[in-house]
């Protein structure tokens, strides 16, 4: 998932009354549904409200909502491989799975799932709970190059034969860390369609936005750009201060870790330059070596060629771990705080159902008054039953806001503890790995000393 810039989504408290109202054409691979919370009327011009609610999604899953350790699930990607030849091929991974969860058949089992099911799984999970106020983890971004040139090479020799790309790598341990967020999310764990995808050996239906321009892909698009132009118009007046706050902090969170990552990958890139370089020294002191006459001399440029080509080594491995340890953990979290902007927009979608009903209570009110002063007994009747109706249904829109703001509330006291752990044990870990390269380093430079000092 792209994450947008601060700038992008500086405004949460922005009502759009004119969110996912566009219909897919009847040739799109899947019908487009409304975008959820969006305001639409059924065939008896009746606001239409999710049928979905939290109340409904806990009670099915209390059994196993516990987080006091008791129930686990480790998921593992590995083994890409491609399957088939030409345009037509695609990159398949085994999920393995292990898990103790009483919801699953088994407690171990692995399938092969390609990069479109991991998109479709992450479609179906937004579909279903974000409306809710839960937060989603992103999925993968899709790499159009890196998919065109697994599809032109070369057959593999062998079925299943991994093939070894850098992007491969970063695109499984991306894939990796989406089921592992999504696992760890009590609710999402043991969706039916989530554990469908874990542990079906069936082949799932493909995920309609995975094409690069679909008809319902552009479709979304222009709902997009229709949110974007309601945004600068319709003002969402907040009287929850708490809500307020937690915007500013997200903001703030969200940029500031913008920037982190960006030094992050400067850093990635010069230390895999200076890898490079290194490599260089190393390659340049061993042809000194062996023109050099004076032994000491040679003998101890030889030696410093060995020392410079495992530190490019190391340089290496310590790009590797700013990258895979630190940076792909940062641009993650700007994922999901991209996903929290996201609920926030929600909420805002449900308070304007909850407007647009009593906007239209109040007209058939009024419509009501000038029937009882028009003496129109006739009309009186039908008038009296819609305002009880709009009544029913901004109570029902009243609810829904209210049971998505303190669904949020606790999505984001989940976040936060998940948050500082997290933040905790990957920092820990990146340090570490740095400081025992750096002590590697400063054995091999001990272990030379003696040759230099033999130079006379």
């Amino acid at each position: 998932m792209d994450v947008e810039s601060p700038e992008h989504n500086r405004e949460f408290a922005d009502v759009d009354i004119n969110n996912g109202n566009g219909a897919a054409s009847a040739s799109d691979e899947e019908e487009e549904v409304p975008a959820p919370g969006s305001v639409t009327l059924d065939e008896n011009n009746d606001l239409f409200v999710s049928a979905l609610s939290p109340s409904d999604v806990t009670h099915q899953l209390q059994e196993v909502l516990n987080d006091d350790g008791d129930y686990f699930i480790k998921i593992t990607i590995s083994d890409p491989q491609k399957i088939g030849d030409g345009m037509g091929s695609y990159l398949a991974y085994k999920v393995t799975t292990k898990t103790n969860i009483p919801k699953f058949k088994r407690n171990e089992f692995s399938t092969l799932r390609r990069f479109s099911d991991f998109l479709g799984i992450h479609d179906l999970l937004v579909g279903k709970y974000m409306r809710l106020g839960r937060i989603i983890p992103p999925a993968p971004s899709k790499n159009i190059i890196g998919s065109t040139k697994v599809k032109i090479s070369p057959q593999q020799t062998e079925p299943g034969t991994p093939i070894n790309q850098e992007w491969i790598e970063i695109r499984r341990a991306a894939l990796e860390r989406f089921v592992h967020r999504t696992a760890q999310h009590p609710i999402l764990r043991v969706d039916l369609d989530f554990m469908n995808f874990l542990e079906s050996d069936q082949e799932l239906p493909r995920a309609v936005n995975t094409s690069a321009l679909s008809g319902a892909g552009v479709i979304r698009l222009f709902n997009k750009v229709g949110e974007t132009v309601n945004k600068i118009t319709y003002k969402m007046d907040e009287n929850d201060p708490w809500f307020d706050d937690k915007i500013t902090e997200v903001e703030n969170l969200d940029a500031n870790l913008q920037k982190l990552h960006n030094a992050m990958k400067s850093l990635v890139t010069s230390r895999r330059e200076l890898s490079v370089l290194t490599g260089l020294v190393a390659k340049s002191a061993a042809m000194l070596s062996t023109c050099e006459e004076h032994t000491g001399l040679s003998r101890a440029l030889s030696n410093l060629a060995d020392v410079e080509e495992k530190i490019e080594l190391l340089r290496s491995e310590q790009a590797n771990s700013d990258f895979y340890i630190l940076a792909e953990f940062i641009k993650d979290y700007l994922g999901l705080f991209g996903a929290i902007k996201c609920i926030f927009h929600e909420r805002v979608k449900a308070f304007q159902n909850w407007q647009y009903a009593q906007m239209q209570l109040s007209k058939r009110r009024e419509n009501r008054g000038r029937f009882e002063l028009a003496n129109r007994v006739d009309k009186l009747d039908q008038a009296q039953q819609e305002v009880e109706e709009w009544q029913g249904k901004v109570q029902r829109c009243q609810q829904q806001f209210d049971d998505i703001s303190s669904e949020i509330k606790r999505e984001m006291e989940r976040f936060e503890l998940t948050r500082v752990k997290d933040f905790k044990a990957n920092i820990i870990k990146y340090i570490e790995d740095q400081m025992a390269h750096q002590q590697q380093i400063v054995s091999y430079w001990e272990a030379f000393a003696p040759f230099a000092r033999e130079i006379v």
